[in-house]
């Protein structure tokens, strides 16, 4: 991948959170869901890259647009799989919350999991303490872990989790710890990658979400040197069967880093849409639009923040082409 592809990537996540942030706090997710992925859509055409949809809204039939296969990119350059989440946060953009963001990953043909649409118990965290967790491990053996890692008192440790009625239990046996909890309403890709920073105060993410973010968060943690374990959560036995379509014979196994994303290159994008620990989100102003973005390659491990001022005068559909 050529290193100017982080950057021309960063307009693709800019799009989709400057055009669903205009529909922060009006209780209609769908509608900001659909203006951000028809947003980015638009801006993937102009992106010099031969690109596969592996994880997007949907089915073809599903999705009109970022559908699963679709085909994104100029026609040259590379040939990559495309994961994107146009709005990781859909209803946290309804309500007008914390920590909305549009978010993107590219990687190799090939290299990212065709992860299918159901829940992921899922582990992160950032790169102090990878190699030292394992889902195999209990809540409280994991929890130990992290503090040791991080030279911490296991009062001090912060895990985050999605406030679901599924992870009652756990959320106890986590109190019961000492450990601290930051509770979140949705998206736990942000969950997962404020482990790797430590200004957001998160030491680690637990508790099961969508497998698809799973890949969408690995990506990042791949490029920022952390870790994230996966293990799929057929509900039934149709999921199971998806599953075996999808390439995962033993839906059962712990997916490491290098089954979510294989190769040693790939690029993680993301824009704020409303305010978080990690990006502030969309401003608008007389003239335009101002964004906070987050750009990240695994290649070389940089990791850049990107403070966009957009002028709607001169580019009213968020593209030039």
């Amino acid at each position: 991948m050529e290193r100017s592809l982080s950057m021309e990537l960063v307009r693709v996540t800019e799009a989709a959170a400057l055009a669903s942030a205009r529909w922060m706090g009006k209780g209609l997710k769908n509608e900001a869901d659909d203006a951000a992925t028809s947003a980015m859509r638009d801006v993937f055409d102009t992106i010099p890259m031969k690109g596969t949809v592996v994880i997007g809204e949907g089915e073809m039939d599903e999705a009109p647009m970022l559908y699963i296969g679709e085909k994104l990119g100029n026609g040259y350059g590379p040939r990559l799989d495309v994961a994107v989440d146009p709005l990781e946060g859909t209803n946290i953009v309804a309500k007008g919350t914390w920590g909305a963001l549009a978010v993107l990953a590219v990687a190799d043909a090939g290299d990212l999991l065709h992860a299918p649409d159901m829940y992921m118990d899922k582990i992160a965290v950032g790169p102090e303490a990878a190699g030292h967790i394992s889902l195999d491990a209990t809540i409280e053996e994991n929890i130990a872990a992290v503090a040791k890692a991080k030279n911490k008192e296991i009062e001090d440790v912060v895990v985050s989790i999605l406030d679901r009625e599924r992870h009652e239990e756990i959320i106890q046996r986590i109190r019961a710890t000492g450990a601290r909890i930051r509770l979140i309403g949705d998206g736990d890709v942000a969950a997962a990658i404020n482990t790797a920073f430590p200004h957001t105060g998160i030491d680690i993410l637990l508790g099961s979400g969508g497998a698809p973010e799973g890949v969408l968060a690995a990506v990042a943690l791949k490029c920022l040197g952390g870790e994230l374990q996966g293990r799929l959560l057929p509900a039934d036995d149709a999921e199971v069967e998806r599953c075996k379509k999808m390439g995962i014979e033993d839906p059962s196994k712990i997916l490491m880093m290098d089954d979510l994303v294989s190769g040693d290159d790939c690029i993680f994008a993301a824009t704020g849409v409303t305010d978080s620990e990690l990006m502030k989100g969309v401003q608008f102003t007389a003239q335009g639009g101002q964004t906070h973005s987050v750009v990240m390659r695994a290649k070389s491990g940089t990791v850049r923040f990107v403070e966009g001022i957009h002028s709607f005068k001169k580019k009213p559909k968020l593209v030039i082409k």
